[in-house]
C-alpha cells in the first residue's frame, strides 16, 4: 500500500496570535526565578541555601555548574521566541527539533515527578529532612523551581506542538496501519528489537529500587532514599516502557486503528526522557574526592548508560521514520 501527502501550508502572518502570545510571555516570565536564583548562587549569595548545606563545600564546581544551567534555562527564552515568531519557520529543522527534544526531556519527567512528589507526601511519604537527613536547599527552593519547570514544560510543549502543525503536520496524518509499505526497513525493525531487549535491564533495576530495593546502590543513595525517590524511580520506569511502546508501534504498526501521533509522541518523549536523564544522572552522580558514599556503583552507572543507549535506539527509529515519510513523493 502507497501513500502520498500533501504538503502542510506554511502560515505567512504578521506576528502570533493571541494564545500564542500569552504561551509565549508565560513560559519567558517562568523562567525568571530559576534564572534569579542561579544567578545570585553565582554571584556569591545564599539565599535558599541552608548554612549547614554540602553545597557550600564546593564553592568553584557550584558556581559552574550553576552557570551551565543559567545558559540551559535562559534556551527556554530563544525556543519560546523561535516557535512564536515568522521567521522561526524558516530554522533549519535540525537545529529546532534538537534542542527541544532536549527541553522535553529534561523538562517531562519534572513535571510528571513533581506533582507524583506531592502526592506521596501528602499520603505521609518521606522527605529528606523529616527522614533524618541534611537539607542541601531550603524546601521552598523545590517549590518555587519546579513550580516554574513546569510552567515551562506546558507552555514550550504547547507552543511546539503549534509550530510543529502548521509546518510538518503532514507527517503524522491518518491511522498505523495506512502508513506506506517502505517507511520503516529492516535496520530500524532490529533497533526497536534490541531497544526493547536493553531496555529490560535498566527497568528491572528501577522497578527493583522502586519497590525498596537497596542493590547496587550508592551509601549515599540508599541513606537519601524517601518518598520522592521511589517516586521519581517510578517514573524513570514509566519513561522506558513509554518509548519502548512507542518505538515497537512504529516498526510493526501496532495498535493499527491509531492515530500516528500516538506512537510518534511516545517515541519523541519516552527517547528524549530516558536519554536526557540517564546522561543526567550519570553526571549527577560523579561525585569529588570527599564524596566516596555518593559515587556511582557500577550498577547505576551501567543502569544510566543502559537508558541513554535505548533512549538514542528508539529516537534512531523515529528519526528514520520522520524523514523516510517526509521523502514520499508529494503531488503538486
Amino acid at each position: 500500500m502507497t501513500q502520498s501527502f500533501a504538503p502542510s501550508p506554511v502560515l505567512h502572518t504578521p506576528g502570533p496570535s493571541r494564545t500564542r502570545r500569552a504561551l509565549r510571555a508565560v513560559a519567558i516570565v517562568s523562567c525568571v526565578p530559576y534564572l534569579g536564583l542561579k544567578i545570585a548562587w553565582v554571584a556569591g549569595s545564599h539565599v535558599g541555601i541552608p548554612e549547614d548545606s554540602g553545597l557550600l563545600d564546593h564553592r568553584v564546581s557550584m558556581a559552574v555548574v550553576n552557570s551551565v544551567s543559567v545558559l540551559m534555562d535562559s534556551a527556554v527564552i530563544v525556543l519560546a521566541l523561535v516557535l512564536t515568531r515568522p521567521w522561526g519557520l524558516r530554522v533549519p529543522a535540525w537545529l529546532l527539533a534538537f534542542p527541544v527534544w532536549v527541553a522535553t526531556g529534561l523538562l517531562t519527567p519534572i513535571m510528571a515527578g513533581f506533582p507524583l512528589q506531592l502526592v506521596v507526601r501528602a499520603l505521609g511519604g518521606s522527605t529528606r529532612t523529616s527522614a533524618g537527613g541534611e537539607a542541601f536547599l531550603d524546601e521552598w527552593v523545590f517549590g518555587v523551581v519546579y513550580s516554574g519547570f513546569i510552567a515551562q514544560g506546558i507552555c514550550l510543549g504547547a507552543l511546539f506542538a503549534l509550530y510543529a502543525r502548521d509546518r510538518w503536520g503532514h507527517l503524522w496524518r491518518g491511522l498505523v496501519w495506512e502508513l506506506p509499505v517502505g517507511v520503516i526497513g529492516a535496520a530500524q525493525r532490529v533497533s526497536a528489537v534490541a531497544a526493547g531487549i536493553l531496555a529490560l535491564f535498566p527497568l528491572t533495576v528501577h522497578v527493583l529500587w522502586a519497590c525498596g530495593a537497596t542493590a547496587g546502590l550508592s551509601e549515599g543513595r540508599v541513606s537519601e532514599r524517601t518518598g520522592d525517590f521511589y517516586a521519581l524511580e517510578t517514573v524513570y520506569a514509566v519513561f522506558l516502557l513509554a518509548a519502548v511502546t512507542g518505538g515497537c508501534m512504529l516498526a510493526f504498526r501496532l495498535g493499527r486503528a491509531l492515530p500516528v501521533k500516538v506512537p510518534l509522541a511516545l517515541v519523541w518523549v519516552g527517547s528524549s526522557a530516558v536519554t536526557c536523564w540517564g546522561g543526567w544522572l550519570s553526571l549527577a552522580s560523579l561525585g569529588g574526592p570527599d564524596d566516596i558514599a555518593d559515587r556511582a556503583t557500577p550498577l547505576m552507572s551501567l543502569t544510566y548508560a543502559g537508558q541513554m543507549i535505548v533512549g538514542i535506539l528508539v529516537a534512531t527509529v523515529g528519526a528514520y521514520f520522520l524523514a523516510e515519510r517526509s521523502a514520499v513523493k508529494r503531488p503538486a
